[in-house]
Protein backbone atom coordinates (compact mmCIF):
# COMPACT_ATOMS: atom_id res chain seq x y z
CA UNK A 1 0.00 0.00 0.00
CA UNK A 2 2.90 2.33 0.75
CA UNK A 3 4.68 1.81 -2.62
CA UNK A 4 1.32 2.60 -4.58
CA UNK A 5 0.91 5.54 -2.43
CA UNK A 6 4.08 6.24 -3.51
CA UNK A 7 3.76 6.29 -7.43
CA UNK A 8 0.08 8.00 -7.10
CA UNK A 9 2.11 10.65 -5.09
CA UNK A 10 4.73 10.79 -8.31
CA UNK A 11 2.46 10.64 -11.02
CA UNK A 12 0.53 13.50 -9.18
CA UNK A 13 3.00 16.06 -9.03
CA UNK A 14 3.99 15.37 -12.53
CA UNK A 15 0.30 15.98 -13.97
CA UNK A 16 -0.20 18.79 -11.19
CA UNK A 17 -0.90 22.27 -12.46
CA UNK A 18 1.18 25.31 -12.10
CA UNK A 19 0.25 29.08 -13.38
CA UNK A 20 3.21 31.55 -14.31
CA UNK A 21 1.54 35.12 -14.26
CA UNK A 22 2.85 38.72 -15.10
CA UNK A 23 1.17 41.47 -14.02
CA UNK A 24 1.88 45.26 -13.97
CA UNK A 25 3.34 46.81 -11.14
CA UNK A 26 2.23 49.31 -10.85
CA UNK A 27 -1.64 48.26 -11.82
CA UNK A 28 -1.11 45.21 -10.30
CA UNK A 29 -3.24 43.78 -12.91
CA UNK A 30 -2.60 40.42 -14.86
CA UNK A 31 -1.09 41.22 -17.96
CA UNK A 32 -0.29 37.21 -19.00
CA UNK A 33 -0.94 33.93 -17.52
CA UNK A 34 0.55 30.45 -18.35
CA UNK A 35 -0.47 27.24 -16.95
CA UNK A 36 1.47 24.15 -17.38
CA UNK A 37 2.63 20.70 -15.97
CA UNK A 38 5.58 18.98 -15.65
CA UNK A 39 4.79 16.61 -17.75
CA UNK A 40 3.95 19.07 -20.26
CA UNK A 41 6.92 21.45 -19.71
CA UNK A 42 9.26 18.38 -20.31
CA UNK A 43 7.75 17.33 -23.47
CA UNK A 44 7.35 20.62 -25.16
CA UNK A 45 11.18 20.90 -23.95
CA UNK A 46 11.90 17.90 -25.71
CA UNK A 47 9.80 19.05 -28.55
CA UNK A 48 11.63 22.27 -29.02
CA UNK A 49 15.18 20.44 -28.91
CA UNK A 50 13.78 17.96 -31.42
CA UNK A 51 12.85 21.08 -33.64
CA UNK A 52 16.33 22.64 -33.47
CA UNK A 53 17.75 19.37 -34.57
CA UNK A 54 16.10 18.83 -37.26
CA UNK A 55 16.33 22.38 -38.72
CA UNK A 56 20.34 21.94 -38.15
CA UNK A 57 20.57 18.91 -40.05
CA UNK A 58 18.34 20.56 -42.82
CA UNK A 59 20.82 23.47 -43.34
CA UNK A 60 23.55 21.13 -43.34
CA UNK A 61 22.18 18.59 -46.25
CA UNK A 62 20.45 21.40 -48.20
CA UNK A 63 23.05 24.58 -48.53
CA UNK A 64 27.06 24.33 -49.38
CA UNK A 65 27.77 24.64 -45.52
CA UNK A 66 27.97 21.01 -45.80
CA UNK A 67 31.41 21.27 -48.06
CA UNK A 68 32.96 22.82 -45.04
CA UNK A 69 32.64 19.33 -42.83
CA UNK A 70 34.83 17.18 -43.10
CA UNK A 71 33.73 13.88 -44.84
CA UNK A 72 31.57 15.95 -47.19
CA UNK A 73 33.90 16.84 -50.19
CA UNK A 74 32.75 15.74 -53.42
CA UNK A 75 34.50 13.28 -55.75
CA UNK A 76 35.02 16.10 -58.45
CA UNK A 77 36.09 18.26 -55.95
CA UNK A 78 38.70 15.63 -54.25
CA UNK A 79 40.12 15.19 -58.30
CA UNK A 80 40.36 18.77 -58.56
CA UNK A 81 42.26 18.93 -55.51
CA UNK A 82 45.11 16.08 -55.72
CA UNK A 83 44.84 17.90 -59.66
CA UNK A 84 46.06 21.22 -58.44
CA UNK A 85 48.26 20.03 -55.70
CA UNK A 86 50.46 17.86 -58.64
CA UNK A 87 50.96 20.97 -60.58
CA UNK A 88 51.83 22.84 -58.24
CA UNK A 89 54.70 20.30 -57.49
CA UNK A 90 55.19 20.15 -61.02
CA UNK A 91 55.43 23.89 -61.23
CA UNK A 92 57.86 24.16 -57.71
CA UNK A 93 59.96 21.78 -59.73
CA UNK A 94 60.63 23.49 -62.38
CA UNK A 95 61.37 27.08 -60.56
CA UNK A 96 64.12 25.19 -59.03
CA UNK A 97 65.35 23.98 -61.96
CA UNK A 98 65.48 27.54 -63.38
CA UNK A 99 66.57 29.26 -60.33
CA UNK A 100 69.66 26.57 -60.45
CA UNK A 101 70.60 27.36 -64.35
CA UNK A 102 70.21 31.00 -63.73
CA UNK A 103 72.39 30.80 -60.63
CA UNK A 104 74.83 28.89 -62.88
CA UNK A 105 74.45 31.02 -65.58
CA UNK A 106 74.99 33.94 -63.37
CA UNK A 107 78.19 32.64 -61.84
CA UNK A 108 80.11 31.95 -65.39
CA UNK A 109 79.36 34.68 -66.67
CA UNK A 110 80.61 36.41 -63.09
CA UNK A 111 84.00 34.15 -64.02
CA UNK A 112 83.67 31.84 -60.81
CA UNK A 113 83.36 29.33 -62.62
CA UNK A 114 85.13 28.13 -65.70
CA UNK A 115 83.67 27.24 -69.12
CA UNK A 116 84.34 22.99 -69.19
CA UNK A 117 85.77 22.01 -72.00
CA UNK A 118 84.97 18.86 -72.60
CA UNK A 119 82.35 18.95 -74.73
CA UNK A 120 85.00 21.12 -77.20
CA UNK A 121 87.15 18.15 -76.64
CA UNK A 122 84.59 15.41 -77.52
CA UNK A 123 83.38 17.82 -80.90
CA UNK A 124 86.78 17.69 -82.17
CA UNK A 125 87.10 13.72 -82.23
CA UNK A 126 84.92 13.90 -85.26
CA UNK A 127 86.82 15.92 -87.25
CA UNK A 128 89.49 14.79 -89.25
CA UNK A 129 92.79 16.30 -90.11
CA UNK A 130 95.55 15.24 -92.47
CA UNK A 131 99.12 14.56 -91.39
CA UNK A 132 101.49 15.60 -93.97
CA UNK A 133 104.50 14.29 -92.00
CA UNK A 134 102.50 10.38 -93.57
CA UNK A 135 102.20 10.28 -97.25
CA UNK A 136 98.83 8.80 -98.27
CA UNK A 137 99.75 5.55 -99.95
CA UNK A 138 97.19 4.16 -103.30
CA UNK A 139 96.03 1.63 -101.03
CA UNK A 140 95.08 3.65 -98.45
CA UNK A 141 93.23 6.24 -100.92
CA UNK A 142 91.34 3.64 -102.12
CA UNK A 143 90.35 2.71 -99.31
CA UNK A 144 88.61 6.30 -98.09
CA UNK A 145 87.31 6.42 -101.44
CA UNK A 146 85.45 2.98 -101.09
CA UNK A 147 84.15 3.67 -97.55
CA UNK A 148 82.90 7.05 -98.31
CA UNK A 149 80.91 6.07 -101.36
CA UNK A 150 79.63 3.31 -98.90
CA UNK A 151 78.43 5.72 -96.22
CA UNK A 152 77.48 8.44 -98.48
CA UNK A 153 74.07 7.88 -97.43
CA UNK A 154 74.40 6.26 -93.76
CA UNK A 155 72.55 9.28 -92.22
CA UNK A 156 73.64 7.56 -88.55
CA UNK A 157 77.47 7.37 -89.16
CA UNK A 158 78.01 9.40 -85.19
CA UNK A 159 75.22 7.46 -83.52
CA UNK A 160 75.79 5.47 -80.75
CA UNK A 161 75.51 1.75 -79.95
CA UNK A 162 74.21 2.19 -76.63
CA UNK A 163 70.95 3.12 -75.94
CA UNK A 164 71.50 4.61 -73.11
CA UNK A 165 73.19 7.87 -74.80
CA UNK A 166 75.03 8.83 -71.30
CA UNK A 167 71.39 9.89 -70.13
CA UNK A 168 69.74 10.41 -66.96
CA UNK A 169 66.22 8.14 -66.54
CA UNK A 170 64.12 9.93 -64.23
CA UNK A 171 62.09 7.00 -62.42
CA UNK A 172 58.58 6.98 -63.73
CA UNK A 173 57.07 6.36 -60.28
CA UNK A 174 58.55 4.40 -57.14
CA UNK A 175 56.98 0.78 -56.24
CA UNK A 176 57.57 -2.86 -56.39
CA UNK A 177 57.99 -4.63 -59.85
CA UNK A 178 55.63 -7.65 -60.11
CA UNK A 179 56.53 -8.69 -64.16
CA UNK A 180 59.16 -8.05 -65.57
CA UNK A 181 60.22 -7.07 -69.04
CA UNK A 182 59.55 -10.07 -71.36
CA UNK A 183 59.40 -9.38 -74.60
CA UNK A 184 59.14 -13.28 -75.63
CA UNK A 185 55.66 -13.68 -74.20
CA UNK A 186 54.49 -10.06 -75.68
CA UNK A 187 55.60 -8.40 -72.57
CA UNK A 188 57.71 -5.59 -73.68
CA UNK A 189 58.09 -3.49 -70.51
CA UNK A 190 56.90 -4.00 -66.70
CA UNK A 191 54.49 -4.19 -64.52
CA UNK A 192 54.91 -2.07 -61.21
CA UNK A 193 52.39 -2.49 -58.14
CA UNK A 194 52.01 0.90 -56.61
CA UNK A 195 49.16 3.15 -54.34
CA UNK A 196 46.27 4.56 -55.79
CA UNK A 197 46.67 7.63 -56.97
CA UNK A 198 49.81 7.75 -57.51
CA UNK A 199 51.77 10.21 -59.95
CA UNK A 200 53.14 9.25 -62.87
CA UNK A 201 56.48 11.19 -64.19
CA UNK A 202 58.04 11.87 -67.61
CA UNK A 203 61.38 9.89 -67.72
CA UNK A 204 63.16 12.44 -70.00
CA UNK A 205 62.35 15.80 -71.58
CA UNK A 206 59.85 15.06 -74.29
CA UNK A 207 56.90 16.08 -76.40
CA UNK A 208 53.32 14.18 -75.69
CA UNK A 209 52.59 12.47 -78.74
CA UNK A 210 49.64 10.39 -77.58
CA UNK A 211 47.02 10.89 -74.58
CA UNK A 212 44.31 9.42 -74.64
CA UNK A 213 41.66 6.43 -73.43
CA UNK A 214 41.41 3.01 -74.49
CA UNK A 215 39.57 -0.01 -73.35
CA UNK A 216 42.31 -2.47 -72.51
CA UNK A 217 44.73 0.73 -71.17
CA UNK A 218 42.96 2.74 -68.86
CA UNK A 219 44.67 6.22 -70.01
CA UNK A 220 47.76 5.47 -71.98
CA UNK A 221 50.28 8.37 -72.52
CA UNK A 222 53.62 8.32 -75.09
CA UNK A 223 56.06 10.84 -74.92
CA UNK A 224 58.54 11.08 -77.56
CA UNK A 225 62.26 11.95 -76.35
CA UNK A 226 65.48 13.35 -78.41
CA UNK A 227 67.58 10.46 -80.22
CA UNK A 228 64.79 8.13 -80.89
CA UNK A 229 63.50 7.43 -77.43
CA UNK A 230 59.64 6.67 -76.91
CA UNK A 231 58.16 6.15 -73.53
CA UNK A 232 55.08 4.78 -72.63
CA UNK A 233 52.68 4.69 -69.63
CA UNK A 234 49.63 2.60 -69.35
CA UNK A 235 47.03 1.33 -66.98
CA UNK A 236 46.51 5.31 -65.78
CA UNK A 237 42.63 6.78 -64.32
CA UNK A 238 43.59 10.66 -65.31
CA UNK A 239 45.97 12.53 -67.63
CA UNK A 240 47.99 16.11 -66.50
CA UNK A 241 48.71 16.95 -69.46
CA UNK A 242 47.61 17.01 -73.22
CA UNK A 243 48.74 16.06 -76.94
CA UNK A 244 51.60 18.85 -78.28
CA UNK A 245 52.76 19.63 -74.64
CA UNK A 246 56.62 20.02 -74.23
CA UNK A 247 57.38 18.44 -70.59
CA UNK A 248 60.35 18.02 -68.56
CA UNK A 249 61.96 14.72 -66.88
CA UNK A 250 60.50 14.20 -63.36
CA UNK A 251 57.21 16.37 -64.67
CA UNK A 252 53.88 15.05 -63.49
CA UNK A 253 51.77 14.28 -66.23
CA UNK A 254 49.43 11.57 -65.23
CA UNK A 255 47.54 9.35 -62.16
CA UNK A 256 47.70 5.77 -61.53
CA UNK A 257 44.63 3.76 -60.30
CA UNK A 258 42.39 2.78 -63.58
CA UNK A 259 39.18 1.62 -62.09
CA UNK A 260 38.56 -1.05 -64.45
CA UNK A 261 41.97 -2.45 -64.84
CA UNK A 262 44.13 -3.74 -62.61
CA UNK A 263 43.63 -2.18 -59.10
CA UNK A 264 42.19 -2.47 -55.50
CA UNK A 265 40.75 0.14 -53.08
CA UNK A 266 44.49 0.47 -51.53
CA UNK A 267 46.79 -0.32 -54.55
CA UNK A 268 47.11 -0.96 -58.07
CA UNK A 269 49.29 -1.51 -61.03
CA UNK A 270 50.94 0.32 -63.97
CA UNK A 271 53.15 -0.90 -67.24
CA UNK A 272 55.75 1.27 -68.01
CA UNK A 273 57.28 0.80 -71.88
CA UNK A 274 60.28 2.55 -72.82
CA UNK A 275 61.09 2.06 -76.87
CA UNK A 276 65.08 3.48 -78.95
CA UNK A 277 64.37 3.12 -82.43
CA UNK A 278 61.67 1.27 -82.68
CA UNK A 279 63.04 -1.69 -80.11
CA UNK A 280 61.81 -2.26 -76.94
CA UNK A 281 64.16 -1.87 -73.91
CA UNK A 282 64.03 -3.29 -70.40
CA UNK A 283 63.43 -0.33 -68.09
CA UNK A 284 65.22 -2.51 -65.65
CA UNK A 285 69.04 -1.84 -66.83
CA UNK A 286 68.70 2.11 -67.26
CA UNK A 287 65.72 2.92 -64.45
CA UNK A 288 66.12 2.73 -60.47
CA UNK A 289 62.65 1.93 -59.31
Amino acid sequence: MKRNKKNSDFFSKKRSKYKLTFFNESSLEDVWTICFSRFGAIMTAILLIGLIVVAILSVIVGTPVKNLLPGYLKTEERIEMVDKILRVDSLAAEVQRRDAYIKNLASILAGEIKIDSIGQQADSLLSTTTDTLLPESKLMANYIKQYEQEEKYTLNVFTPTTPIDGKLFYPPLKGKIIKAYNPKEGHFGIDIQCPRNTAVSAVLDGTIVSAGYTIDYGYVVYIQHSNNYLSVYKYNSGILKNIGDKVSGGEKIAVTGWEDGKSSKQSCVAEFQLWHMGQSLDPEKYITF
